[in-house]
């Protein structure tokens, strides 16, 4: 059972294959921060969620203003991790940052508490491998080509251990342990991410991956009568913008490229924006009297959904 949950955690591109196209399956994308059209003279949905993230927005949204309000004052002094009466644009980017993270801390925390067996805050390498693996690696355990697959799952979770383990002590801290279960979020895991993504379509192990290899991770032609159109525009990507050296594969800088595209910081943007709107002496930094006098922007209540409602009946008439 223990397995079943990992394989459900760090089996990164299964949950992304299920949701999104086959042929985007492996690329690793931050969406956008919120579902709504960021234009605030259509009211301040977009910025209510990038602020708090899309789950706690909705509760605000049950709040009158004053609660909202109160509320709010209490996240401006958690943003403001230097206590120095000033959010700075550096503060504000890492509290949008945390809120749009939040469904992966929520992951670490459940699987933590399975994993630090000794409850000391830290998870060594023996206390995930035997609680991972343990029962399957027994002597008693005779299927052997089960068993097999299971030491090669081991070897490449032991891998990516290590490339999170920074001091190289054997034990994760939470932080490392994150970057552990989710190494596309961490600079110095995205090697890894590269490195098990070529293995995994890499079927002939030459440590590159061909066009047959490219699509065949993509596309199983027993499966369907005819070639998809998506298919055909997958292998001229393939020809004509993965291959970028044109030698016919795929090397491991050429993936990375592919999975890891380059992306704007929306976080980053979104800091700017509330600083820009809010920041009315012109200091690049906002305080809690500038952040509550225009609490609105910032958090919802029952009172600025009803506003936005009205606007949006207006826009419909």
């Amino acid at each position: 059972m223990m397995l079943m949950q990992l394989l459900g955690t760090t089996s990164l591109f299964l949950a992304v294959a299920i949701a999104v196209p086959a042929q985007e399956k492996r690329v690793h994308r931050h969406g956008d921060l919120s579902d709504h059209v960021h234009d605030d003279t259509h009211g301040f949905q977009y910025d209510h969620e990038a602020f708090l993230g899309k789950e706690e927005a909705k509760t605000f949204d049950q709040l009158t203003p004053e609660e909202s309000k109160e509320r709010l004052g209490k996240i401006v002094d958690r943003i403001d991790t230097d206590s120095d009466g000033y959010i700075s644009h550096k503060e504000l980017h890492q509290w949008i940052k945390h809120r749009q993270r939040r469904y992966i801390e929520e992951n670490v925390d459940k699987h933590w508490k399975e994993y630090d067996l000794n409850k000391d805050g830290l998870v060594a390498w023996e206390e995930y491998k035997n609680t991972t693996y343990g029962y399957y690696l027994d002597e008693e355990f005779d299927d052997v080509d089960d068993k097999a697959s299971y030491k090669s799952m081991l070897a490449r979770d032991e891998r990516r251990f290590k490339a999170a383990d920074i001091n190289g002590d054997g034990i994760a801290t939470k932080e490392e342990f994150t970057g552990f279960l989710h190494p596309e979020e961490y600079e110095h895991m995205k090697s890894i991410v590269v490195t098990e993504t070529v293995e995994d379509i890499d079927k002939n192990g030459d440590g590159l991956i061909n066009l047959e290899e490219y699509i065949g991770d993509m596309f199983n032609p027993e499966n369907s009568e005819s070639e998809p159109n998506w298919v055909k525009t997958e292998k001229n990507h393939f020809e004509e913008f993965r291959d970028t050296n044109k030698d016919g594969f795929l090397d491991a800088a050429e993936v990375s490229k592919w999975i890891l595209p380059g992306e704007v910081d929306h976080a980053d943007n979104e800091a700017q924006h509330l600083i820009h709107e809010t920041d009315t002496d012109k200091d690049d930094r906002i305080t809690k009297q500038e952040i509550l006098a225009n609490w609105n922007m910032f958090v919802g209540s029952q009172a600025t959904n009803y506003g936005e409602d009205l606007t949006k009946k207006h826009d419909e008439l």
